[in-house]
């Protein structure tokens, strides 16, 4: 690993004008077979989140949820409900959505009065 890294400042030290710019470029300019090493931390650095507020967020936001609709909801509902508290900022068109659920098999309740 330390040879690995010696010569991968090497290769860096002869590059100063074509430097990347964030770890997913850095990885795609890291040929695996010359730095196996190097390309795994690269890999790890890429998915590591750099903070813990939007783990944090999807927590909070499944609490409101929850404690609002508390067990009377399913699973797939709940995900969905926390998915879009979550992600507030996609636009949903609803009339997509109305559309989508009347062209679905009918349902029907049947209430005895």
């Amino acid at each position: 690993l330390k040879n690995e890294f010696e010569f991968w400042k090497q290769k860096w030290s002869n590059e100063e004008n074509d430097l990347p710019k964030n770890a997913l470029d850095t990885l795609s300019k890291c040929p695996e077979d010359l730095f196996p090493h190097i390309n795994i931390l690269l890999k790890l650095l890429a998915i590591l989140p750099v903070s813990t507020a939007s783990v944090e967020r999807s927590f909070s936001s499944l609490k409101r949820i929850k404690t609002y609709l508390r067990n009377s909801t399913g699973e797939a509902r709940l995900n969905g409900l926390a998915l879009m508290n979550i992600h507030r900022d996609i636009q949903i068109d609803t009339d997509a959505i109305l559309n989508m659920f009347a062209s679905k098999k009918e349902r029907r309740l049947d209430f005895k009065l």
